[in-house]
């Protein structure tokens, strides 16, 4: 094996030791860095030779050393961290015109949760029983704490399109 081949197997098993402690959480990536970087070295003995494997060894455990390092700084996992914060809220049902009976329109996709316009206020919203597509008209069947369940109606006067009587 080449020695370009044994520095390749290393690098990847330091590239999924990393991936391990960033990204994938788990200890399956952690494990097949560690196989591929003792396998590496091990080669390095076979192909190389003491001295060479030897060399092999101490620069990979320098890699080693210098990543722990680079992973023990805060400002490292500053650069990983999530600087964005949430602002959305669950429903704040103060409108006391949202009661059940009440009707409106849904504005997303409730698949089986989306947000629809109720009573002129728009509110996260729960289909009862299937799927209801934009632009529908619904109606509030419970209100269990902040959970609004509503079901689609056959109701038109809530539909964009002017109703089509045929006379």
């Amino acid at each position: 094996m080449s020695l370009a081949i044994i520095i390749s197997i290393i690098v990847l098993g330091l590239l999924l030791l990393t991936l391990e402690i960033v990204a994938l959480p788990g200890g399956i990536a952690g494990i097949l860095g560690f196989l591929l970087i003792a396998v590496g070295v091990w080669q390095g003995y076979a192909t190389q030779g003491s001295t060479g494997g030897t060399i092999i060894l101490c620069c990979t455990l320098a890699a080693c050393i210098v990543l722990l390092a680079l992973f023990l700084k805060p400002r490292t996992w500053n650069r990983f961290s999530l600087k964005e914060e949430s602002d959305s809220a669950v429903n704040q049902i103060d409108d006391p015109n949202i009661t059940v009976g009440a009707r409106g329109n849904t504005i997303a996709r409730l698949a089986p949760t989306g947000k629809a316009l109720i009573d002129g206020q728009l509110v996260e919203v729960h289909a009862v029983n299937k799927f209801i597509d934009p632009d529908r008209p619904i109606e509030v069947v419970a209100i269990e704490g902040y959970r609004i369940d509503v079901r689609e109606t056959e109701d038109t006067r809530f539909d964009n399109e002017p109703a089509n009587n045929n006379q």
